[in-house]
C-alpha cells in the first residue's frame, strides 16, 4: 500500500511535512473533538444526502476527516494535463457517435457497445450543441497505486455530484484552521462556482441574442442531491428551479416568476434524461418540461449537460477511452485506464468467472458502490451466486484487478491511520477547458475497506494543490 503522507522507512514526504507537524502538535483527542464540532457546522448548515430504500430519516451527514490530502504541483500539472485531455476526448466522442460515427467504422469501438446501449439516445442524431460540447462537466474518478501511479477508475459525464463537499470541506477548513493554511501555499477552489457559472453562459444557444440567463433545475427537495442543487445555484446567483417552473412556447424555454414570464437560455439540469421530457421520453414523467427537447434541438435553449452524454460514461465504453484519445487528438494518454475485462468477451468472461475471488466486479451500469463485488471480501456463497448473474447476462459486467489504493492519513478511533482514498476532480467544458486545483477526495473510513462511496459508509477530505 502506498502512503502518501509516510515512506516506508517512516520520513515524511514534503508536501505533508507541515500537515505532520500540525497533526503531531494538535493531539488525536484534540483532532477529534474538533472533528465533532465540523460536524455539528454541517449538521447546521444541512449538509446531508438521502439515501434511498432505507427506512426512518435516511437523511444522513457524509463524514468529514480533517486531515487534508495533499498533491504536490509537479503531481497536478501531470493530473491537470490528463484531466483536460480525457475530457476532450470524451466529448469528442460523444458528438463522433451521435453523426458519422468515425470511431466505429474505423473498428476501434464495437457499434453494439454504442448502439444497443441504454444510455444512447437517438434523439440526439444530429444534433449540435453550442461549442460542440455535450458533457459539460467531467468528473473523473482517479486511483493512485504508486508515487507517480494514477489511474482512471471511471468517467462521469452526465451530472457528476460531490462538487458542493468538495467548496465546503474547504471553507470548515479554513474557518476551523486558519492557522494550517497561513503555513501552506494551498490554491484556492472558491473561484468554481464563478468559473462553472461563466461555462454555462458562454455556450447560450443561437437564439440567444442579450446576456444569458441560466437556471439549475433541480427535481425537488426529496432528490438525494438537492443540497448540491441549491448550494450551486446560489453560489452562482443563478434561479434554483423545478420542472413546474418552466415552459416552452415558440420554441423557446420560459421561466415563471412573479413579474410574468422570462427567457431562460441555458439550464444546468440535474434531471436524467429519460424524465426531462415527457413528449420525447417517458410519458409519465412528472418532472419533464414538455417540448423542452424540441426547444434544444432548434436551438432554443441550451442543456448542460446534452441528453445523451452518459454512454461516455457507461463502463463498457470506459474501456476505450485510451483508444478515443489516440483516434480523436492524435495523443497518447496521460492518464491511463485501471486495466478491465469485459465479460461481454467470452474468453475475458471465462477469465473472470475463473478468478472472482482475486477481482472488483462491477455492473456496466451501476454507480454509487451499488451492485458490485469485492471478491477478496465476499463470502464463497457471494461469489458463486454473483458468478450466476454473470452467466445470465455477461455484457453486464466488467471486471478490474483489486487495486491497493494509496492511503492518507485518517482520524481513527486508536489515532490517526493510513485509510484508501480515491479523487474526482470536476473539469468545466466550454469555449476552453477550466479545472479548479482541487476535488473531491474520498474516503474508505473502516480499516481495510476499498468502498469510499457515501452510499456505502466512506467519508470525504479537503483536497489541497500546493503552488510552487
Amino acid at each position: 500500500m502506498f502512503n502518501e503522507m509516510s515512506r516506508d522507512d517512516g520520513s515524511i514526504r514534503a508536501a505533508y511535512a507541515q500537515v505532520a507537524k500540525w497533526i503531531e502538535e494538535t493531539g488525536i483527542e484534540r483532532l477529534k473533538g474538533r472533528r465533532e464540532e465540523a460536524e455539528t457546522i454541517f449538521r447546521t448548515i444541512g449538509i446531508t444526502f438521502a439515501v434511498y430504500g432505507e427506512g426512518g430519516d435516511p437523511e444522513r451527514l457524509i463524514p468529514f476527516d480533517l486531515v487534508p490530502r495533499v498533491f504536490d504541483a509537479t503531481e497536478w500539472t501531470r493530473l491537470e494535463r490528463g484531466i483536460n485531455q480525457r475530457a476532450r476526448a470524451l466529448n469528442a466522442f460523444i458528438h463522433d457517435i451521435y453523426h458519422r460515427g468515425e470511431i466505429i467504422r474505423a473498428g476501434k469501438v464495437p457499434g453494439e457497445l454504442v448502439w444497443r446501449n441504454s444510455a444512447f439516445c437517438p434523439e440526439m442524431i444530429g444534433v449540435d450543441p453550442p461549442g460542440r460540447v455535450y458533457s459539460h462537466i467531467v468528473g473523473i474518478d482517479i486511483v493512485r497505486t504508486g508515487e507517480g501511479g494514477f489511474q482512471v477508475l471511471e468517467d462521469n459525464c452526465r451530472t457528476p455530484s460531490g462538487v458542493s463537499y468538495m467548496l465546503e470541506n474547504r471553507e470548515i477548513m479554513m474557518r476551523m484552521f486558519p492557522e494550517l493554511f497561513r503555513g501552506n501555499r494551498v490554491a484556492p477552489v472558491d473561484d468554481y462556482p464563478g468559473l462553472l457559472r461563466k461555462t454555462l453562459e458562454e455556450l447560450a444557444p443561437p437564439a440567444c441574442n442579450r446576456d444569458p440567463v441560466a437556471v439549475v433545475l433541480t427535481p425537488g427537495p426529496y432528490n438525494s442531491a438537492y443540497y448540491e442543487h441549491s448550494f450551486l445555484a446560489d453560489q452562482m446567483g443563478l434561479e434554483l428551479v423545478e420542472p413546474q417552473d418552466l415552459l416552452v412556447e415558440d420554441g423557446r424555454c420560459w421561466m415563471r416568476t412573479t413579474r410574468g414570464l422570462r427567457h431562460v437560455d441555458v439550464i444546468y439540469r440535474r434531471i436524467d434524461d429519460d424524465f426531462i421530457d415527457p413528449l420525447t421520453f417517458r410519458a409519465d414523467s412528472m418532472l419533464g418540461v414538455p417540448g423542452l427537447m424540441s426547444a434544444y434541438r432548434s436551438g432554443g435553449v441550451t442543456l448542460c449537460s446534452a441528453p445523451g452524454a452518459g454512454i461516455a460514461d457507461d463502463k463498457a465504453i470506459y474501456v476505450y477511452v485510451p483508444e478515443m484519445i489516440r483516434f480523436y487528438l492524435g495523443e497518447n494518454p496521460i492518464l491511463e485506464n485501471v486495466p478491465t475485462w469485459q465479460c461481454a468477451k467470452a474468453d475475458e468472461c471465462k477469465y473472470v468467472l475463473e478468478n472472482l475471488a482475486d477481482l472488483v466486479v462491477k455492473e456496466v451500469h451501476g454507480s454509487g458502490g451499488y451492485g458490485m463485488l469485492i471478491g477478496p471480501k465476499a463470502t464463497e456463497k457471494e461469489r458463486e451466486a454473483y458468478a450466476e448473474r454473470i452467466k445470465a447476462d455477461p455484457a453486464d459486467f466488467i471486471a478490474q484487478p483489486t487495486l491497493d489504493l494509496s492511503a492518507c492519513p485518517t482520524i481513527a478511533e486508536d489515532g490517526v491511520e493510513p485509510r484508501h482514498v480515491d479523487f474526482r476532480p470536476f473539469c468545466l467544458v466550454g469555449k476552453q477547458m477550466r479545472l479548479v486545483p482541487g476535488g473531491l477526495t474520498r474516503v474508505a473510513l473502516r480499516r481495510g475497506s476499498l468502498v469510499v462511496n457515501s452510499s456505502q459508509g466512506g467519508g470525504v477530505k479537503d483536497t489541497w494543490v500546493l503552488t510552487e
